[in-house]
């Protein structure tokens, strides 16, 4: 196991889980990885969060869950389902603390990627 899934397991990621949907191949997660770390629906999920539209932000929200979820980034998915949750009971009120928790949590995940 390379050092990047190690630091990932140890950050609580499911490392394992992601590695058997994309079939053991360690270059095509860390690609992904590396597409997750630059999506740009986290800075649009901000513009939405902090214009107050709702369903647009529920939008971006819902779909960074699923990424999230599919690559088994555990903490970042953990603050992401915070964020929809909230978005789908049909308020964005104090939600853009938690996104400041979701892109420090990018943040972690782009330092872990750029380590080689």
């Amino acid at each position: 196991m390379s050092r990047l899934l190690q630091e990932l397991e140890i950050w609580g990621c499911d490392v394992r889980g992601a590695m058997e949907r994309l079939l053991e191949d360690e270059e095509l997660y860390r690609s992904c990885l590396e597409s997750v770390a630059e999506d740009k629906g986290l800075v649009e999920l901000g513009e939405a969060l902090k214009e107050g539209k709702t369903e647009e932000a529920f939008d971006y929200a819902h779909m960074l869950k699923g990424v999230i979820a599919n690559m088994g980034l555990t903490p970042m998915l953990e603050i992401v389902v915070r964020i929809v949750e909230t978005l789908r009971a049909g308020s964005c009120g104090e939600l853009l603390p938690v996104y400041g928790e979701l892109i420090r949590a990018n943040d972690h995940l782009k330092e872990l990627l750029e380590k080689k």
